[in-house]
């Protein structure tokens, strides 16, 4: 039985079973965000004005391109989290609770931001989009010639797959 591909689709979106959940387009929420990301964009978002969970949620979404959708299972026992710190402060507004930064809370996101090597998560996604892309197109023409091509077609990939590999790796470990 075939899969019907839509136009314009990778070739990955049609395939069924683990690959299109393995090597398909991320479904949902993109990238996920680093151990501190949620706390830290949290606080970033909320200098800006006082905002309810599902609005931090837009927001983050919103400044990382649509690239990073934090869930509300992050979210919300994160500002939860804040609120008990006394880093923001929560308030009923028309039947939601809103959160504000506080003065602590204005403190602690000034001494993360100057101490150096801290960067908004909603920045730098356009840094991975060619390579994910190129590895995509790459399995995509891996997966055909194993399913279609001849015995000599899948030796010449996977020498070239062997070789792609150790270049990776002796990139990551110059200095």
């Amino acid at each position: 039985m075939g899969h019907r591909r839509e136009h314009g689709a990778p070739p990955w979106a049609a395939w069924g079973g683990p690959w299109g959940a393995r090597f398909g387009p991320p479904r949902g929420r993109g990238r996920r965000a680093q151990r501190g990301d949620v706390r830290t964009a949290i606080l970033a978002v909320l200098e800006d004005e006082p905002r309810h969970g599902y609005e931090v949620i837009t927001e983050l979404e919103t400044r990382s391109g649509g690239r990073w959708r934090p869930s509300p299972g992050s979210v919300y026992p994160t500002l939860q989290m804040l609120e008990d710190e006394g880093l923001v402060t929560g308030e009923e507004r028309d039947g939601k609770r809103v959160f504000s930064l506080t003065d602590a809370g204005r403190s602690e996101l000034a001494e993360r931001r100057d101490g150096g090597g801290w960067r908004p998560p909603w920045e730098g996604f356009d840094d991975v989009s060619p390579l994910r892309e190129a590895a995509f197109s790459l399995m995509a023409a891996v997966m055909q010639v194993g399913g279609s091509g001849n015995e000599g077609q899948q030796q010449v990939a996977l020498a070239a797959l062997t070789e792609a590999r150790k270049k990776i790796y002796a990139a990551l470990a110059e200095d």
